[in-house]
């Protein structure tokens, strides 16, 4: 028998390995095992190091939440609780140094240590009834060998042999050593390897032994092997599924909401009048609406609520969030950059000392972000000359602020009142309360918005903040109406990489007409392929895929599709840059919802700016190739649709902060001419720009809010089989200009072209409406009938008209008047019915599925978690579903089953159905 070994660093995951580790926690371990290593007393027994090896560990991880003790024989069990009465998650066994006779080694595992640990194994599985086992441990404390429970499960427990050995042992009542010479004859011929993670204190005795911060970092994966993360594989910080509770809570006592229980449902609502502060951002817009008494300026008010107290509440919300979501994105960004600088403060921009009141935020959301360096103002030049342009829509003033109010109107003087768990200790200990815009920020202050894993340790013990925490925020704020369930990320990540990987096969099926079934196959066949333009090739079929979310909510589902394609596309080694490069070096995968970026020697991937240029050129190219792969994914790969205007705002947020991720500075010391390519065959747009010299410009975001619409799903005027041939030849514009216009929106830089494009949009969606229900089988029929009627009316008689001859043709026209009258109301019922006031038209809205033609080809994936509402509490969109013609619509039905058939409706042929169901 052999052991496989691996470092600690190899055996760790690679979402916990890029987790930061506080400094008084890494101050801690060292002590606590320089205090062990301290202790050793060659001369002393095993079981006076055992408990030596127990204080270490409960001083150092355990003491509080896990029991550490002897069970029976075995030397140290780590239960998953603090009592002894819980289950057992680690056996430990311990021998002291010099015992080599019993102590394994790599070139010798089969001696008593092992046996006993099997024997310990076998007991709790049988005589505990344990399936909660975890891992399983040897040390002489010096080296220490740390097996996974799951390979002892399969390959020792299930082992035919070694099973029969314990039933004999126990059923004849056998001694310990007999039940371990038989076992190491058993082991003798086996020839599995043994996987464990091995390391030995004394390799760490650099770190250990001097006061040098920098050489703590190589402690940083000893502590993580020996964890309760590890060890007891208990959920870290950074697990996708957590809420950082206190940070939402407070957060939400800052726009002025709270969560509240309703029939058994967590909802968030404004506060209760008696507890509504009027400094909190909601109170704050609610007054300055009222005060300006705008509320009636805002388009489609009647969506907002049925009250005016709904409809005002409602409004300022969808204000809050805007101006929530600006922060929040900026705090992100704001921390990327001192990241990228090695920590450089200077590049710090969003504080209390820099925008000290409402109008100086508003000057930096509008004046800074939405202009180029150049174009801004003399008098804010310098003082945001760090801060870059983004080009995004974020910060365009949206349409319910000009309808109502901007930022800059809220008022700065009034006081808020610190919520009682605040994370503003300090502060709460001197004072009540804080101007808004102040406690704002010092509330963003006391967490950790950067970058995780880009320092080993930190030097503060404040909780971290990264996008997979804001999800779940945005998702919580998102279904405050209804209290809609969070889906949990290893949800969206299992059902994102089965339906992709699938996908892509049936990608590759298609193209090339190839005899494959699994991914696995797949990736066997482009590995036979090793030409640039092989690689291009099918980075570009990949680019081909399309899926849509049709209730996106925050995007939860296309923030995962896009980890996925990514990681897809590395691990069929076709995640290349523009010239079709690969990344050999690095290994790109997802774990907790995330993407994860190692190089070969398990290191993580920084990108950071040294001295005025990239740490290395290789660093350059793959954050610049990732921000281009994610940028062409998102705008040719991924849709949503939702009902919700927040929802559709915080989806196209977490897909610009996963670009925000890759932002890059652009490597230009000359002006040149840069082509992107949509890396869709058909469409390629040049981009010709001065860029910066010296890594000071940051590339800014593509326009990708065009992917994300706002509608109804399930309510469509036209067929998704509507035929536009006859509307194609009457329009002024093709679908490949429809594309390229949509394909340029995407791209373009300039904001006047971006509305110019925009402007073109819409009226090619424009003509399409009026030419279809010119078109449409009402007016074909409206038509028919007035032109019978002309013709009635304009009928000549050579020898006059009889009696009997006009008393008919008056019958008739009568009965012609009557059916025009009828068709004109069909008409306008279906042109100007307020029940398709949100009407989504899947039939034109994503020229992305659409052929040369205008023919709907569909989507490849249609992937998501519909909303779960009996249809019979839904009284005002009934009519509307009924004029759809769902076969499974019934009012004792419920409104998920409208979303599979309208998921299956706008699949393409051999397309997949990803959904979560309620049955």
């Amino acid at each position: 028998m052999k052991l496989e070994k691996q470092t600690p660093k190899q055996s760790l995951s690679k979402a916990f390995l890029k987790q930061p580790v506080n400094r008084d926690e890494i101050t801690l371990f060292k002590t606590s095992l320089q205090t062990l290593l301290g202790k050793i007393n060659e001369n002393e027994s095993e079981e006076h190091h055992k408990n030596f090896v127990r204080d270490f560990l409960l001083d150092t991880f355990y003491k509080t939440e896990y029991e550490i003790n002897t069970k029976g024989r075995q030397d140290l069990a780590i239960h998953v609780g603090k009592a002894a009465s819980d289950r057992v998650g680690v056996i430990l066994e311990a021998k002291k140094p010099t015992n080599k006779a019993d102590m394994i080694s790599a070139a010798s595992p089969n001696k008593k240590a092992l046996h006993e640990l099997i024997l310990y194994y076998f007991n709790e599985r049988k005589e505990a009834d344990n399936f909660e086992l975890k891992y399983l441990v040897i040390t002489d404390i010096y080296r220490w060998f740390i097996f996974d429970a799951n390979f002892f499960d399969k390959q020792i427990y299930r082992n035919t042999q070694i099973k029969k050995l314990y039933q004999t042992y126990k059923a004849d009542r056998k001694d310990n050593p007999f039940f371990y010479g038989e076992l190491q004859k058993i082991l003798v011929n086996f020839n599995e390897e043994i996987p464990c993670t091995y390391f030995d204190i004394r390799d760490y005795e650099t770190a250990l032994k001097n006061d040098d911060l920098k050489d703590d970092e190589s402690l940083i994966e000893l502590f993580k092997i020996l964890s309760p993360n590890h060890l007891l594989k208990v959920p870290f910080a950074d697990d996708s599924n957590r809420l950082d509770k206190n940070f939402y809570t407070e957060l939400l006592h800052i726009i002025g909401l709270e969560e509240i229980k309703d029939k058994g449902k967590l909802k968030i609502d404004r506060k209760d009048l008696a507890r509504r502060d009027a400094g909190s951002l909601i109170e704050n817009a609610i007054t300055i609406i009222e005060t300006k008494d705008c509320l009636y300026k805002v388009k489609n008010l009647e969506s907002y609520g049925t009250t005016r107290d709904e409809k005002l509440f409602s409004v300022a919300l969808e204000l809050c969030l805007t101006w929530i979501n600006r922060v929040l994105f900026l705090k992100l960004l704001e921390a990327a950059l001192i990241d990228y600088h090695q920590g450089n403060r200077d590049y710090r921009f969003l504080d209390i000392n820099t925008i000290q009141d409402f109008d100086e935020l508003f000057t930096l959301f509008h004046q800074v972000l939405a202009k180029l360096p150049e174009e801004r103002r003399e008098n804010i030049k310098a003082k945001y000359a760090r801060v870059p342009y983004l080009n995004s829509s974020l910060f365009e003033i949206s349409e319910l602020e000009a309808e109502t109010v901007t930022i800059e109107s809220l008022k700065d003087t009034i006081s808020l009142s610190l919520i009682p768990t605040t994370v503003l200790k300090d502060i709460k200990a001197k004072q009540n309360g804080l101007p808004t815009l102040a406690y704002l920020f010092k509330f963003l202050d006391a967490y950790d918005f950067a970058s995780e894993g880009r320092k080993g340790i930190k030097e503060n013990n404040r909780s971290l903040i990264n996008a997979s925490v804001l999800g779940k925020v945005f998702e919580k704020i998102n279904g405050y109406k209804d209290g809609s369930i969070y889906t949990p990320g290893f949800i969206t990540m299992y059902m994102c990489r089965q339906a992709i990987r699938l996908a892509v096969v049936q990608k590759f099926k298609d193209k090339y007409g190839i005899d494959i079934d699994t991914f696995e196959d797949l990736q066997i066949y482009v590995g036979k392929f090793y030409k640039t333009a092989n690689i291009l090739e099918f980075n570009a079929l990949v680019n081909r895929l399309r899926l849509c979310d049709p209730a996106v909510g925050s995007g939860h589902f296309l923030v995962s599709s896009l980890n996925e394609i990514i990681a897809v596309k590395s691990e069929l080694g076709i995640l290349a840059d523009e010239n079709g490069k690969p990344f050999p070096k690095f290994e790109i995968t997802v774990e907790n919802d995330e993407l994860i970026i190692f190089d070969t020697d398990r290191n993580q991937f920084k990108y950071q700016i040294n001295d005025g240029k990239p740490n290395t050129k290789e660093a350059q190219r793959l954050q610049k190739t990732l921000f281009h792969e994610k940028q062409t994914i998102i705008e040719n790969c991924l849709f949503g649709v939702d009902i919700n205007p927040n929802s559709v705002k915080i989806c196209r947020l977490r897909l610009w902060i996963e670009l925000l991720k890759n932002a890059y500075y652009k490597d230009n010391a000359e002006t040149r001419t840069e082509v992107r390519v949509s890396r869709d065959e058909k469409n390629a747009l040049t981009d010709v720009r001065a860029s910066a010299k010296n890594f000071t410009e940051l590339e800014t975001l593509p326009n990708i809010d065009i992917n994300i619409k706002e509608g109804n799903s399930l309510v469509s005027r036209f067929a998704l089989d509507e035929d536009l041939t006859q509307v194609l030849s009457q329009v002024e514009y093709s679908i490949e200009d429809y594309r390229n216009f949509v394909l340029q929106y995407k791209e373009t830089r300039d904001r006047e072209k971006k509305r110019d494009f925009e402007t073109k949009i819409k009226q090619i969606k424009n003509d399409f409406k009026t030419q279809l229900f010119f078109f449409s089988p009402e007016r074909r029929e409206l038509a028919d009938f007035e032109n019978q009627l002309r013709a009635s009316e304009s009928k000549q008689f050579l020898f006059g008209e009889t009696d009997e001859e006009k008393a008919k043709r008056f019958e008739k026209e009568t009965k012609l008047k009557a059916r025009i009258e009828q068709k004109k109301a069909a008409v306008k019922q279906i042109e100007e019915n307020a029940i398709y006031k949100n009407a989504f038209e899947w039939r034109f809205e994503f020229p992305e599925v659409l052929d040369d033609d205008g023919n709907f080809l569909g989507f490849d994936i249609v992937i998501g978690n519909p909303p779960y509402i009996a249809i019979q509490k839904m009284l005002s969109e009934q009519k509307a579903f009924e004029t759809q013609k769902y076969k499974t619509y019934s009012k004792s039905s419920d409104i998920y089953c409208l979303f599979y058939e309208r998921g299956i409706q706008i699949l393409k042929e051999k397309g997949l159905l990803t959904y979560i169901t309620s049955n």
